[in-house]
């Protein structure tokens, strides 16, 4: 597989300039993790191993106890919701109403596969990193078929992202890859230690590291801290220019106009 190098080192940053927000409102909520907002401006966040949607006031929830602590949930289709369990090698796929449409064990697949990461992909399938062989791949859930589209790859995940067309991760050194579904690999850069991370789009993340939430932009060679913000909360999501800063007892968002 073709391997891009586009590595770009952070302390090779030559400018650092405070990024400022402004506030647009608070909604008070009580829950465990937000996991943000979708395109359709629904919101979404877990309670006690529930999953909840929020829409005006309307409410959704889904909970499978069997199945534990839900380990990710992939938002990125409103229409098709990805939920990971780690703990059971298991996805579970649910509509726009949080009704379960699929569930998926993957420790009965035909092929052994043992996932660590997941999100949807295209075309009926969803991202696979396979921990047995250390390999990407994709599965086909309609077919039932599963391809590693990569050779192994090195290093441990500490992170990872995806959409319909790349999943990116960065590993326990801390560099940031991208895939394609062809398996294709570009290595993208080599980002600080962080707490939480998101990319905002192409060469950029937002990235939280001691309680401080920094902008990165690779491409402009130019850091931004992010001031105005609450100094102690428990994770973030960024979307279309809202920055959604979460507490235990509710959520404020900013906006957030990026350079």
């Amino acid at each position: 597989m073709l391997l891009l190098i586009t590595l770009q080192f952070v302390s090779a940053l030559s400018q650092e300039k405070p990024l400022k927000v402004a506030l647009i409102a608070t909604h008070k909520i009580e829950t465990d993790s937000l996991i943000g907002y979708d395109s359709l401006g629904n919101l979404y966040y877990i309670k006690n191993e529930v999953l909840f949607k929020e829409q005006k006031e309307m409410l959704w929830y889904y909970k499978n106890n069997s199945l534990g602590k839900i380990t990710r949930v992939d938002i990125q289709n409103p229409l098709q919701l990805v939920l990971f369990y780690e703990n059971f090698n298991t996805v579970i796929l649910l509509d726009n109403q949080l009704n379960e449409t699929l569930k998926i064990n993957f420790s009965e697949n035909t092929i052994p596969l043992q996932l660590t990461a997941t999100g949807i992909a295209s075309q009926n399938r969803i991202w696979i990193y396979n921990n047995l062989t250390q390999q990407m791949g994709l599965f086909d859930y309609l077919k039932n078929t599963y391809h590693a589209i990569t050779p192994s790859i090195t290093g441990n995940l500490k992170w990872y992202e995806s959409n319909f067309n790349t999943f990116q991760w960065i590993d326990d050194t801390l560099n940031w890859y991208a895939c394609t579904p062809f398996g294709k690999i570009t290595l993208l850069g080599k980002i600080p230690d962080f707490d939480q991370v998101q990319i905002t789009k192409d060469n950029e993340i937002l990235y939280l590291k001691d309680k401080k939430l920094h902008l990165l932009n690779f491409q402009k060679n130019i850091r931004y801290p992010i001031e105005g913000i609450e100094k102690s909360f428990k994770n973030f999501y960024y979307r279309d220019q809202i920055l959604s800063i979460f507490t235990n007892q509710e959520i404020t968002n900013y906006q957030i106009t990026i350079p």
